[in-house]
């Protein structure tokens, strides 16, 4: 069994700085107390042991964050299939300089272990096409990446 990390190593965080990148987003609803997934691009590493999210303002993941911090976020990245154990915290209600009502989630990394199961490994990551304007799509998702930094 792999060992487990407490902070995000070196391929980890170059994948979270592509540009066409996504991960799950686990947390517990604040209704039911079920595990919720969701699919995130807006991430961004700010250091090996923080990530920033961002998330529409109106999310019920902001009230399933702030009812229960812990979260598991779940990738790919060099070869196989993390998870990202934390606790996550709203930074931000609203992200300024961003045309929509997007908040800003941190997470604290506690715990990241390899999630691939023993003798297999990844030959290609998910692609994700966009279905709306591309020029419109690169545009905000600059603006949303250069708010995150700030946040």
């Amino acid at each position: 069994m792999a060992e487990t990390m407490t902070t995000l190593s070196e391929p980890i965080l170059e994948q979270l700085q592509q540009q066409d990148k996504f991960v799950i987003l686990n947390t517990i609803d604040s209704e039911t107390g079920s595990i919720t997934s969701s699919a995130i691009s807006w991430i961004t590493p700010h250091s090996p042991s923080k990530l920033r999210v961002a998330i529409d303002a109106r999310s019920r993941l902001i009230a399933n964050v702030k009812a229960d911090k812990r979260v598991t976020l779940s990738l790919f990245a060099a070869g196989s299939f993390y998870a990202v154990q934390g606790t996550a915290s709203v930074v931000q209600d609203r992200l300024e300089e961003v045309p929509i009502k997007l908040a800003c989630l941190e997470i604290e990394v506690e715990a990241v272990r390899d999630a691939m199961y023993y003798g297999a490994r990844v030959s290609a990551l998910p692609e994700v096409e966009k279905t709306y304007d591309k020029r419109a799509a690169d545009k905000l998702d600059a603006q949303v990446f250069a708010a995150l930094q700030k946040a």
